[in-house]
């Protein structure tokens, strides 16, 4: 068994620093690293435990309550920059207008977040702590005496499960690309529970993917915001700005979306006599990425 026990410790310490210092004014990459060794964990906890325990259950609410806050920091924090891109002559104002909201806005949440974490954050901070103490024994565990646990079984099904429902969903737009993106980032997350995650071309190409959702998805939330609060109409130069960026962000996302499914989800299509086999399955990268967590090394044999 090959499990990255590290990766799990330093999220835990990321997570368990920033709620001890509960920062009044969190620095944007605070909150980044804050909110993504939160999903890390959370995946790590649901996936090595798919029926968790009544202290772990009580952990991933606490964290999920305290991530929702942090998301909306967060949302503001890449909002900002991306609103700081817009160069349209003869519209500053409306661009300052944009920019000074979505300050006001990220100090409300920020507040907000130090509240929550004033509350929940010392008994947060236990409970972590002893479940994570828990997931490292029994990775340890796996790694010694694989037959005596269910982590490697549990982390690779969870993996095909995802990569098949990846694989399985062909038609998306505007409403459901973001799910989407939730699932890709989530089966990295399981695949990164492997120490030898960083190897697979598989693993690198499902970042990629996730980047390109984030990015259109963030200047849709910008539209969003943008609309009812400049309300200058069809002419506002910065209202056209935004959509063009949208609609090339989501052209491009598709465009990543579809190479990874025929390019590494999808398993070429066989032929059986003269027909086509119309039987779709997992293609080698994904059974090789998940064939990895297994490995006492992390390498596969190429097939």
């Amino acid at each position: 068994m090959s499990f990255d026990i590290e990766r799990i410790r330093k999220s835990t310490r990321e997570v368990a620093r920033f709620l001890k210092k509960n920062p009044r004014r969190p620095s944007a990459d605070a909150v980044h690293d804050f909110r993504t060794s939160i999903r890390k964990l959370e995946t790590t906890f649901i996936t090595l435990d798919p029926k968790p325990r009544k202290t772990i259950k009580r952990v991933l609410r606490r964290l999920a309550k305290v991530l929702k806050h942090a998301g909306r920091v967060r949302d503001m924090d890449v909002l900002t920059a991306d609103a700081l891109t817009i160069k349209e002559a003869g519209e500053e104002d409306c661009t300052v207008q944009l920019i000074e909201y979505l300050g006001a806005e990220r100090s409300k949440f920020s507040r907000k977040l130090r509240s929550e974490i004033d509350g929940s954050g010392p008994t947060l901070r236990r409970g972590l702590k002893k479940a994570s103490k828990g997931v490292e024994k029994l990775l340890t565990k796996a790694e010694k005496n694989p037959s005596d646990t269910d982590a490697t079984p549990a982390t690779m099904a969870r993996a095909l499960k995802l990569s098949t429902e990846l694989n399985s969903t062909t038609r998306l737009d505007r409403r459901n690309l973001h799910a989407y993106r939730l699932k890709v980032k989530e089966l990295r997350n399981v695949l990164q529970l492997s120490d030898h995650a960083n190897e697979q071309e598989f693993v690198a190409k499902l970042g990629e993917v996730k980047d390109a959702i984030g990015e259109w998805h963030d200047w849709e939330q910008l539209i969003g915001i943008a609309t009812p609060l400049l309300d200058h109409g069809a002419s506002c130069k910065v209202g056209k700005h935004l959509s063009s960026t949208s609609k090339t962000k989501f052209e491009h996302a598709i465009s990543l979306v579809n190479q990874l499914q025929s390019n590494y989800l999808r398993a070429r299509v066989t032929k059986r006599g003269s027909r086509r086999s119309k039987k779709t399955t997992l293609s080698a990268d994904v059974l090789k990425a998940t064939s990895a967590i297994a490995e006492p090394n992390g390498v596969v044999a190429s097939s």
